[in-house]
């Protein structure tokens, strides 16, 4: 079985002058394998780019070159390097501007990409369901026009295109529903309006959540609650180089995304995967609303001599960027980046347990929609490929092979 994650197509980076050749080698992969344990189910060929490509840059090219190695989130990469080349160098280069803003944009047009892109193929259980899904989708897309920093106040227009594209009601409504009940509303929401695509394919994921626990509200990660927080994080991305990409938080695996934000961090109420789906639609209406520029946090702070930190709350969850850097050379000493993939795909994280747990005899179909629900609930930026647990050999094989 193979599959896909979202898809666009990366920038090739340059380093001196000379082209990266091997562009999916730069994206890495998911190889996803349910039923097998902990760590054998989630193998990531992803490597630490941004430390690699990233030293001896100059530092004014940085910003640049991270957002075309995070090609999919490349907005946020870009955002997050150059808050934290000012943290190590203020004044060195011209600081990022109108950063909420920046972020409440950005992440607003990622969400509806993801759901109106992936999630007709992640979650419609028939090849005929993925094509009709798809195409009332894509209709629905063309009628949108994304906000963009020229247009002076986009919000009451994606407020209008969310109540009669996607939501079937008003933003605000759906919102008091779902922080009233949670993933009682979102059930009672997708089965009200099953006619539209949306809550039709919704309804439908419903059924391939049946077993998944629902998420540890303790391991929600949220180091950049307090600066104590954020210097123990850069401490570790300095002195573990590993760590970028296989990070802990206190000594576990933690997971990260629209229900694990600042604002959010009174709302412990444990969610199953099937639910984090709702977390993003109700993320997309809060962002659409008045207001929605508090709603994501970002931050930056010194961890060290020239050394700087900065975070930002995107759309797939916690983006962190650390850099050292000689300001009068003006290049890059170390860049170190652990983007949300990382936490939420951990070879022994919460992706990585729930996979561990599925029925590897289940028929291909079946054990295909209980994957595709996991990777649209945690939203991997890379491809990934499912492959079948390979049955135990019977004693009988074995002394037929011997």
């Amino acid at each position: 079985m193979s599959a896909t994650a979202p898809g666009h197509a990366m920038a090739i980076p340059r380093v001196g002058g000379t082209a990266v050749p091997d562009v999916q080698q730069l994206a890495g992969a998911l190889r996803i394998t349910p039923g097998a344990p902990p760590p054998l189910g989630l193998k990531s060929s992803r490597q630490d780019w941004a430390a690699r490509m990233g030293h001896g840059v100059p530092v004014a090219r940085l910003p640049g070159l991270m957002g075309s190695l995070f090609n999919l989130c490349s907005h946020a990469h870009r955002l997050c390097s150059q808050l934290a080349i000012d943290a190590a160098a203020p004044g060195l280069q011209p600081p990022a501007e109108r950063v909420a803003e920046q972020l409440r944009r950005e992440t607003a047009m990622e969400h509806v990409r993801r759901i109106g892109l992936d999630w007709p193929r992640l979650l419609a259980d028939t090849p005929a369901a993925r094509s009709a899904h798809a195409a009332s989708a894509l209709a629905t897309l063309r009628h949108w026009t994304p906000p963009t920093p020229a247009a002076p106040e986009p919000w009451p227009a994606l407020q209008d295109w969310l109540q009669h594209a996607l939501l079937q009601m008003p933003a605000a409504d759906w919102l008091a529903a779902w922080q009233a009940d949670g993933p009682d509303w979102l059930h009672t929401w997708s089965r009200r309006h099953a006619a539209h695509w949306l809550p039709a394919l919704v309804a439908g994921a419903r059924s391939s959540a049946d077993g998944f626990a629902p998420l540890s509200p303790e391991h929600a990660l949220r180091p950049h609650a307090e600066p104590v927080g954020l210097q123990a994080l850069g401490t570790a991305l300095a002195l573990q180089p590993p760590f970028a990409l296989r990070p802990q938080w206190q000594g576990a695996c933690a997971h990260t995304g629209p229900w694990t934000r600042l604002a959010a961090a009174a709302d412990d109420t444990p969610l199953s995967p099937w639910a984090l789906l709702g977390s993003r639609l109700a993320e997309l209406a809060r962002l659409a609303l008045d207001g929605g520029d508090t709603w994501l946090h970002w931050g930056a702070l010194a961890t060290g001599p020239n050394r700087g930190l900065a975070w930002v709350e995107m759309a797939r969850g916690l983006l962190v960027h650390q850099v050292e850097l000689d300001p009068v050379a003006q290049r890059v000493l170390a860049c170190r980046v652990v983007a949300p993939t990382e936490w939420n795909f951990h070879p022994e994280g919460a992706v990585a347990q729930r996979l561990a747990r599925l029925d590897p005899g289940l028929p291909e179909a079946a054990l295909a929609r209980r994957v595709n629900l996991l990777v649209a609930a945690f939203d991997p930026c890379v491809p990934f490929t499912i492959e079948r647990l390979a049955a135990p050999r019977t004693q009988a094989q074995e002394n037929g092979h011997a």
